[in-house]
C-alpha cells in the first residue's frame, strides 16, 4: 500500500512538473509575441507622426491654392451679359 501511494504521489508530481514546464514555455512565447507587437506598434506610431506632419503641410498648401483660386475668380468677368447681348442681336438682326 505504501508503494502504491508512493507511485501515485510520484506520478502526480511528474504531471505537475510537466504542466509547469509547458506553462513557462508558453509564457516565454507570449512575452516574445508581446515584445514583437510593441515594436510593431512603435513603428506604426512613428509612421503616423510622419503622416500627420505631411497632412498639416498639405492643408497649408490647399489653403494657399484656394486663396489663389479665389483671387483669380474675382478678376474674371462674367460673360452672362455679353451672351445676352449676342442673343438679342442675333434674334433682332439675323434671319432664321
Amino acid at each position: 500500500m505504501k508503494k502504491l501511494w508512493a507511485y501515485i504521489v510520484t506520478g502526480g508530481a511528474f504531471l505537475v512538473a510537466l504542466l509547469w514546464a509547458s506553462s513557462t514555455a508558453s509564457k516565454k512565447k507570449f512575452k516574445k509575441a508581446v515584445k514583437a507587437n510593441k515594436k510593431k506598434v512603435d513603428v506604426v506610431k512613428k509612421n503616423a507622426a510622419v503622416v500627420k506632419e505631411k497632412k498639416v503641410a498639405t492643408k497649408v498648401k490647399i489653403g494657399a491654392s484656394d486663396k489663389k483660386i479665389k483671387k483669380t475668380k474675382s478678376k474674371v468677368k462674367s460673360t452672362a451679359a455679353a451672351n445676352k447681348t449676342i442673343k438679342a442681336f442675333e434674334s433682332k438682326y439675323r434671319k432664321k
